[in-house]
């Protein structure tokens, strides 16, 4: 039998395994470049193979540049099959090792092989048309899934654009998908007093004036006492905005216990189904509808505590702050840009659906 130069056998490695699998190896070992069909013959040097849903993909491994999209699930999840020859089987001694240990091609059963085309059709840069709201979620969600952060907050419902009166860049985003690291603060004149700014982390270059997104049912607005309260999960997550921003405007400040709320002639407001404006809200001036005979309008001022509390099915909100009194405080102002309320139980149940309908 061959012995080594140091005088130990030379251990044989019979192929008693696939013959096709082995033709590949053999002419890989020979100098030509073999492109893998699937997860089963895969090589480490090659684009990434995995079998998501019933679908087999085959990745490229520079598809996920972008900011934001990388460490993903891929580079962390399946490293192990994604690394180099040297650094897979961490622990395993390798000598004397006839043959490396049989793997399982990496796959993601739980997941639809047709949502992760979609994602990697916008990864590769092309526009998608997004059908509705539940393809949407379908897509951020296995963007979390896949921890593809920079393609999330692209995918995020969103609206930018200029304002030509007030000439600044502004950007719709709802209460939920508000990002810490996208939270800024434009400052006015006073100290420690402005305006809330956000970026899209990952996806914007510049900042935009904040107008938030609440919707749920989940603000209810008291005329009486010019404050706002929110509900359900709203509550901690608006607290936990607070908490953000008071931290950058000055973190020796404690954040407010209640949030004030404005609403201006500018206000675009639909209660109980009719527009209605408040001439500057806290000023003394009464609701009015709009386009309302005078006998009407009249009804409608005079009504005692009714339409005094505004539930609001969806809002558009600029946030404002600023110090209080003795400066020890940052306070809060909810600025209403947008708002669809009701006042009586009878407009939300008017605006109720039978099941299938």
């Amino acid at each position: 039998m061959l012995q080594t130069p140091d005088g130990s056998k030379i251990r044989t490695l019979y192929i008693d395994r696939d013959p096709n699998t082995f033709k590949a190896i053999a002419r890989h070992l020979q100098g030509y470049h073999i492109r893998p069909k699937d997860g089963t013959e895969f090589l480490f040097e090659s684009e990434i193979f995995i079998q998501i849903g019933d679908k087999d993909f085959q990745i490229p491994r520079d598809i996920f540049s972008s900011p934001g999209d990388s460490p993903n699930f891929f580079s962390l999840g399946f490293g192990a099959f994604f690394a180099s020859p040297t650094e897979i089987f961490p622990g395993l001694n390798r000598h004397g090792l006839l043959r490396p240990p049989a793997i399982v091609p990496p796959s993601v059963p739980n997941r639809s092989g047709e949502v992760f085309a979609q994602l990697l059709h916008l990864l590769r840069g092309y526009p998608l048309e997004i059908k509705n709201e539940t393809h949407r979620a379908e897509l951020l969600r296995d963007c979390r899934y896949f921890h593809l952060r920079g393609l999330e907050q692209k995918l995020i419902p969103h609206h930018i654009s200029f304002n030509p009166i007030r000439q600044r860049s502004e950007i719709v985003v709802r209460l939920e998908d508000v990002r810490r690291s996208g939270v800024s603060v434009a400052h006015d004149s006073i100290p420690s007093s402005g305006w809330v700014t956000y970026s899209r982390p990952f996806v914007d270059e510049e900042t935009y004036d904040l107008i938030l997104e609440i919707g749920d049912e989940t603000t209810i607005v008291d005329l009486d006492t010019k404050h706002v309260e929110f509900l359900n999960s709203t509550k901690a997550r608006f607290s936990s905005l607070q908490q953000i921003i008071t931290g950058k405007v000055n973190p020796g400040l404690s954040e407010g216990q209640s949030t004030k709320v404005s609403i201006e002639q500018d206000t675009d407001m639909i209660v109980d189904g009719q527009a209605r404006y408040l001439e500057g809200i806290g000023h003394g001036s009464e609701e009015a509808g709009v386009s309302q005979p005078a006998a009407k309008r009249r009804r409608v001022e005079g009504s005692s505590n009714e339409g005094r509390r505004y539930i609001v099915r969806n809002g558009h909100w600029r946030l404002r702050f600023h110090p209080n009194a003795t400066g020890d405080i940052l306070e809060f102002t909810l600025v209403a840009v947008k708002l669809d309320a009701y006042t009586e139980q009878r407009s939300r149940n008017h605006t109720r659906a039978f099941l299938g309908s």
